[in-house]
């Protein structure tokens, strides 16, 4: 069975049992500000958890599943090995107050044993459950249901022998204060001999090999109190997720993820295009370890380092791809960041590692697989194909204007370093040659050094403190980045402060004409217009366009005030302040609020009154992808009003 048939397989079978298929949601997760990237199945059903939202009224029933995509960028430094990943797919069921144990446990032995799920062997699948503490009581009920199961199919599962107990460190689940529950854990068992090296005795959490997670049931059950006691949930709830490129492993017969289908048409290609990799280029021997330990061990650890570079790169790109599909592009914050990194690690690892070179389009035609692989999955990256390929190739053509000549001057630098590279010559790297610290780590790290971490720090504040006294000597101490904009002088700094108040009246009169299912998707000002992108399905109507530039425009000629308030996240968002851009606030945030109209979170600047914005108008309305719509729009100055509006916060 291929992955694709996989997916279908898996929909099709919790639909059979009565739950409603929801799409995955972006990985630039929606409201909430805890987060960078989408990084769980559950993330989208916070509310229904939660109870806030009511699963019936959106889906028509208590009981969904869904294929999440997901990101966790902890993962970044491990991929490489067989195992980390950065993109993944999470399978998942969830029940809100619909089933709890009684259901959700012959669900999954069904789904994991039966011809209509995966179809696995019963005797190689083992379980944990939670054996209890001081504070909650052993989980019985589970398992004596997960009992039940094996018995039906002849298997007599004993406690230590197929069901294990563990505590609060493998099987309970809690995000500090709130919902919490115990799990149980589901596991494949490959057969393979136990390794006495992780003990004597196998069990499913040893190391060593033999076992593989394949689900993981969570039964949110209880409520943790600020003091730390636990109570009984009134509505009990079900977080069923599996990894799915584990799944297709196991299903597949394969040793590795990187052995799937998922990733071999990726494999493939970066296979054939590197051919045979030359032993004495002089970067590949740079950076390939071992170089004077004879030629069979030198040949191992380059065929090892080779292998590491083709599973970083088949990894980096595939989610580069998604990521991009859904909105984030290359910058040095947040989001943007994470992705930066994901190119310039696979174009490093391309260009030099797997010594293909720069000039080839590789990155493009990897990205091209992923998008004719997952495309009809995933509509989206057929939708963004051409933007995916964009900015992949100007992400890496930017960076090869200097990979060149940082990677000399890198050799120049480990020549003269004994055990770590300072965080002088990091510095230098990265300001010069835009080398992320990150990347320093990894090309160090082949080379058996460290990096002195804490060093680039303290010359990263040094340059930043010379930055802002520079500016500050230049425009008498205001400095031409403030808040979310920059600029290059007080001019540009006001007429974009007048387009950014206007993008949250826009936002406002979207929701109030369209509907409140409006939600920013990303926003572009320059000096001459704003970008605003947002959530519809349809094009809208000359009479829509019209009348929210109408409405926008009756705000401004209110003149209402504009008004800022320093306040806790979680105080703004209860005072209804929503957090559209896709960024992880920080504990203390600004609300900006213009009259009784509009209020978000947002870091400014703004005009003092709206009547300094001028006369709004509406350029263009244009698709950007599916479901999202993007509006181009101007404002021109009220007659003496140009030069004396005001930068509220300044």
């Amino acid at each position: 069975m291929n992955a694709s048939d996989l997916r279908t397989r898996f929909l099709e079978f919790f639909r059979s049992h009565g739950h409603a298929i929801v799409p995955s949601s972006s990985l630039l997760p929606q409201d909430d500000p805890s987060v960078l990237l989408t990084t769980a199945g559950m993330q989208q059903f916070k509310p229904y958890l939660t109870g806030k939202a009511d699963p019936l009224q959106h889906f028509g029933s208590k009981n969904v599943c869904s294929i999440q995509k997901s990101f966790r960028t902890t993962d970044i430094d491990e991929v490489g090995d067989t195992s980390h990943l950065t993109f993944f797919e999470m399978v998942g069921n969830f029940s809100f107050g619909g089933y709890f144990k009684e259901g959700a446990i012959p669900l999954s032995f069904e789904f994991i044993t039966s011809s209509d799920g995966m179809g696995l062997d019963p005797h190689r699948l083992f379980v944990t459950a939670f054996k209890g503490d001081r504070e909650v009581a052993r989980d019985e009920e589970a398992i004596r249901l997960w009992q039940e199961q094996f018995r039906s199919v002849g298997i007599d599962a004993q406690i230590g022998e197929r069901i294990f107990l563990y505590g609060r460190e493998k099987n309970w689940w809690e995000a500090g204060v709130g919902p919490a529950g115990p799990d149980a854990e589901m596991f494949y068992d490959f057969g393979i001999p136990h390794d006495p090296a992780y003990g004597p005795t196998c069990h499913p959490n040893c190391d060593c090999g033999r076992f593989i997670e394949i689900g993981n049931d969570v039964f949110v059950q209880y409520n943790k109190t600020i003091e730390g006691t636990y109570e009984p949930l009134a509505q009990k709830a079900i977080d069923n997720g599996r990894g799915f490129e584990r799944l297709v492993m196991v299903l597949q017969g394969k040793k590795t993820i990187f052995d799937t289908d998922l990733f071999q048409p990726l494999i493939a290609c970066l296979r054939n295009v590197a051919a045979v990799l030359p032993a004495a280029n002089s970067f590949t021997r740079l950076y390939m370890p071992g170089a004077g330990l004879g030629a069979d061990m030198e040949k191992a650890l380059h065929d090892a380092r080779r292998e590491r570079a083709i599973r970083i790169v088949a990894d980096h790109l595939r989610a580069a791809a998604f990521l991009i599909a859904d909105g984030v592009r290359p910058s040095n914050k947040e989001a943007g960041y994470i992705l930066r990194r994901l190119i310039r690690r696979a174009v490093v690892n391309v260009s030099v590692l797997l010594n293909i070179g720069g000039e080839t389009d590789t990155e493009q035609k990897l990205a091209a697989i992923v998008i004719d692989q997952y495309g009809p999955d995933y509509p989206e990256l057929k939708a963004e194909a051409r933007i995916v390929q964009e900015e992949l190739a100007k992400e890496k053509d930017q960076f090869l204007k200097t990979l060149d000549a940082g990677l000399k001057e890198f050799e120049k630098i480990i020549k003269s370093s004994q055990e770590t590279v300072s965080g002088v010559d990091a510095f230098a790297l990265f300001a010069t040659h835009g080398f992320p610290l990150d990347m320093t780590e990894d090309l160090a790290e082949d080379r058996g050094l460290a990096v002195d971490r804490d060093g680039f720090t303290q010359e990263l504040e040094k340059h930043r403190a010379i930055s802002r006294a520079g500016v500050e000597k230049k425009f008498g101490g205001h400095g031409m980045t403030v808040g979310d904009l920059t600029a290059a002088d007080e001019t540009e700094l006001k007429i974009k402060t007048r387009l950014h108040t206007a993008t949250h009246l826009l936002h406002q009169a979207l929701r109030d004409v369209l509907g409140p299912h409006v939600e920013q998707r990303g926003s572009d000002i320059t000096a001459e217009r704003l970008r605003f992108d947002f959530s519809h399905a349809q094009k809208m109507t000359p009479e829509e366009v019209k009348r929210v530039e109408n409405l926008v425009n009756e705000k401004i000629r209110e003149d209402l005030p504009v008004t800022k308030t320093e306040m806790a996240l979680a105080e703004a968002l209860q005072s209804g302040a929503p957090a559209f851009f896709k960024a992880k606030y920080p504990e203390r945030v600004l609300v900006y609020s213009i009259g009784d109209y509009s209020k978000e979170i947002c870091g400014g600047p703004h005009v003092d009154r709206t009547e300094e914005i001028g006369v709004f108008k509406i350029v263009k309305e244009e698709a950007v992808s599916a479901g999202v719509r993007r509006i181009r729009a101007t404002v021109a100055a009220l007659a003496g009003k140009e030069g004396q509006n005001g930068v509220a916060g300044r």
